[in-house]
């Protein structure tokens, strides 16, 4: 029976990238060498890591802007301290919209001021907090693009005068942007990437050597930029994965192709949850992400039914976080039109036997 997988993390890939990869660690581009075990300063791999930084950057639009693209290790929790580590001299602004968000400030609290702009920890962040003031004088604003837990998503980002730090590790690649408004963007690769294990980060490169305090170097961007991420070994099989799935993007047409794709997913589970009278969706309606729909059941004598016919219909990965409760659909890239289908009409049977 085919699986529908709706995991948050480490999730679903295409169907290619698996077939590819599963060959490459058998015998990698007819080397008799699996690509696990080749050297990383081999010119085979380079070529990988130099494909996977240029279509990353192409992918967002970023060719030729100043920018450059990292493949580095430790997920986004090491961007969280990275990223104040190498730009907060006295004050940054952060965007608190969830649990990523409170981590984030949590660590840039280790190196200074760190004022939260906003927050929407109040109605425990089933909302975008919008309407709010940005004080002058910040080294950089961070926000947290969409919210895997929590089912939200930044529409319109801030309009600010500093650095942009944007955490984008369950949507990147999935949506139109104009992505030159970042100075840095940063997203663990096992959402919409590949497998765990690398982190891709995107860096305006003006904006680094302005704080004057020593940084170690396996936390020094700079130092990373240097050696092309080559400064320390890389996660290679997660890196090799990651640029076949940038490919797999490019051949379907990019960003633009994969937005539209998305929207349909997210406007079909969306409808069903506003429909269907034994269901209620967690988020404000406009900051519903299209990339996790968190919903809950409006009556909870439901749940055993309801989780049985998701797991007799092949429904993997659906249930809610801890601190949200009930259910959450995770809608990647990957994510087939077919598949968000096959749990909307699970939902729309339940309706019929209850």
């Amino acid at each position: 029976m085919k699986k529908h997988n709706f995991s948050a993390g480490p999730c679903i890939l295409p169907q290619e990238v698996f077939n590819e990869a599963s060959q490459a660690i058998l015998d990698f581009d007819n080397s008799g060498l699996s690509i696990i075990e080749i050297s990383h300063r081999s010119k085979a791999f380079i070529a990988v890591m130099e494909e996977a930084q240029n279509l990353a950057l192409e992918l967002l639009g970023l060719e030729g802007k100043g920018y450059k693209a990292l493949f580095l290790q430790g997920g986004a929790s090491t961007q969280f301290l990275m990223a104040a580590y190498n730009l907060l001299q006295s004050k940054a602004g952060y965007i608190n919209t969830g649990s990523w968000s409170a981590k984030a400030i949590k660590e840039a609290k280790l190196f200074g001021d760190v004022v939260e702009i906003a927050s929407s920890k109040d109605a425990n962040f089933n909302y975008i907090p919008k309407g709010y003031e940005i004080p002058s004088g910040l080294d950089y604003v961070h926000c947290t693009s969409n919210n895997t837990i929590f089912g939200t998503q930044i529409k319109e980002f801030p309009k600010v005068d500093c650095p942009l730090i944007c955490d984008m590790s369950s949507d990147i690649f999935s949506r139109e942007l104009d992505f030159s408004q970042f100075g840095i963007i940063y997203a663990g690769a096992q959402k919409n990437m590949g497998p765990a294990g690398t982190t891709l980060v995107v860096i305006k490169e003006d904006i680094l050597g302005k704080v004057d305090r020593q940084i170690p170097s396996m936390l020094d961007y700079q130092v990373h930029l240097g050696k092309d991420s080559m400064f320390n070994t890389p996660p290679v099989f997660a890196v090799y994965t990651s640029m076949l799935t940038l490919k797999w993007l490019k051949k379907l047409g990019g960003v633009a192709a994969i937005a539209e794709q998305n929207e349909k997913k997210a406007k079909l589970i969306y409808s069903e949850i506003d429909l269907n009278p034994l269901f209620k969706g967690f988020a404000a309606k406009e900051d519903r992400s299209t990339m996790n729909a968190t919903f809950t059941l409006t009556d909870e004598s439901l749940k055993e039914t309801f989780d049985t016919m998701c797991a007799e219909a092949g429904i993997n990965g659906v249930n809610g976080h801890r601190s949200v409760g009930g259910y959450r659909a995770s809608m990647y890239n990957a994510m087939t039109l077919e598949s968000v289908a096959a749990l909307v009409d699970v939902m729309s049977d339940l309706e019929r036997k209850a």
